[in-house]
């Protein structure tokens, strides 16, 4: 009995070692669709747009492209996309959020639930010629809310422009805001509702259990739990405004934003003895892109603590 047991123990353990290589390599069978995608979409075009923008006419490598972001015309139009994003990212996380506290109260397999959570999904990917149409028609220079508004109380929407004498509000980057906030707020409400949804009921029992209240549940306990992933869906916002490209161009030809500029300059070079812009434009792009990426694994990370 004691010989029969240790191979019985081996047996065993021989076996447990022969399913985990097979495991390991369903696992890396089954990531090869999504590898294969990252590299072919993501991987190359980025390494091509860096080679582009450091490299001449010749495809010698030089740093005199950058010289590019001298222009006044770029560094305003990056001041553009960032401002526009970051104000973009800031009204849609806190109009997100209110949404998602409400959202939070009723049945989560109810009717109402159930509608907000399809109508989010759609309208974050309501973008490009269709929402760009459907705000010049709401508040274009004969849009239907422009029009009511002069004639019902004399005010004219394109006067909240930045620039006045820019053209109308549609066409400029205070306008633009709009349409991107219509698409963010839903972003916002599918990234932060887990969140939400991921608060236990122990932690305010506990608290009603010390004696604190509402308020204190949520100044201790509920906002800092909260906050790596409210913060976390806000930069996800962000980089979703930043990189947006299809709605502003289909409101715009001006080149207000950098992705616009980048299509601009595809089709002809704007700088005089500077090659391949829209490879160095790319690579500001990318450059804002990591610190993005970076930090919202930084949050993503420590929201991760909580939902153990």
């Amino acid at each position: 009995m004691t010989a029969v047991a240790p191979r019985a123990a081996s047996g065993r353990s021989a076996g447990a070692g022969a399913v985990r290589p097979r495991r390991r390599t369903a696992g890396w069978l089954g990531f090869t669709p999504f590898a294969a995608y990252t590299l072919v979409f993501l991987a190359v075009p980025t390494v091509l747009a860096v080679w582009s923008g450091l490299t001449d006419e010749k495809g010698a490598f030089t740093l005199a492209n950058l010289g590019a972001y001298r222009d006044p015309i770029i560094l305003k139009a990056f001041a553009n996309s960032i401002g526009l994003s970051l104000a973009t990212a800031v009204a849609s996380a806190i109009v997100g959020a209110v949404i998602c506290v409400a959202l939070l109260a009723v049945n989560p397999v109810g009717f109402t639930r159930v509608v907000a959570d399809a109508a989010a999904s759609v309208f974050a990917q309501f973008g490009g010629v269709m929402l760009a149409f459907a705000f010049v028609a709401t508040i274009g220079t004969t849009g239907l809310l422009t029009l009511f508004l002069k004639q019902a109380f004399g005010f004219d929407i394109n006067s909240i422009a930045l620039d006045p004498t820019a053209g109308p509000l549609i066409n400029q980057v205070s306008g633009m805001f709009f349409v991107y906030v219509y698409f963010s707020v839903p972003l916002m409400v599918i990234a932060f509702m887990p969140a939400l949804v991921g608060l236990r009921p122990q932690w305010g029992e506990a608290v009603a259990t010390l004696g604190g209240g509402r308020w204190s549940y949520w100044l201790h306990v509920g906002f800092p739990v909260l906050a790596p992933s409210f913060f976390g869906s806000m930069i996800l916002v962000f980089a979703g405004a930043f990189s947006s490209y299809a709605t502003a161009s289909a409101l715009t030809n001006n080149g207000v934003i950098i992705p616009i500029i980048m299509q601009q300059d595809l089709s002809s070079e704007t700088l005089p003895g500077i090659a391949h812009v829209p490879g160095v434009l790319a690579i500001g792009m990318i450059v804002v892109m990591a610190v993005v990426m970076w930090l919202y694994s930084l949050l993503q990370r420590r929201a991760a603590r909580w939902q153990r």
